[in-house]
């Protein structure tokens, strides 16, 4: 499995058609970018939220949440990780979302890289 589907489904339904939305494979799994910013992604089953640096600590206070660390010890302030036990109702879902998205539209666009040729 490379990520959870369902989740992506429920995802979408959250997010919508938001201009500059774009989904990408990143992580072994995917990720919703905002204007160039990740928002939100799946990796495997649990749920990738980008939020300010000044947020993780609080955000890390709630149940079923974790540092964002797949690189083996060096944690990343300002990105956590639900597990799907903390993403069993749509209300849930949608509060992690609207945190990331908020945090991406907050973000400068990043600029698209030129083509060479």
């Amino acid at each position: 499995m490379a990520f959870d589907e369902k989740l992506a489904v429920r995802i979408r339904k959250r997010i919508g058609n938001q201009k500059g939305l774009v989904e990408k494979q990143m992580f072994g799994g995917i990720a919703f970018l905002l204007h160039g910013n990740m928002c939100v992604g799946i990796h495997k089953d649990e749920l990738i939220v980008r939020l300010a640096a000044e947020a993780t600590d609080q955000a890390l206070r709630e149940k079923h949440t974790r540092i964002f660390d797949l690189s083996g010890g060096r944690t990343m302030k300002g990105w956590i990780l639900v597990q799907p036990k903390g993403l069993g109702t749509d209300a849930a879902l949608g509060k992690w979302v609207t945190i990331g998205v908020e945090y991406a539209a907050w973000l400068p666009a990043k600029k698209r890289a030129s083509k060479k040729g």
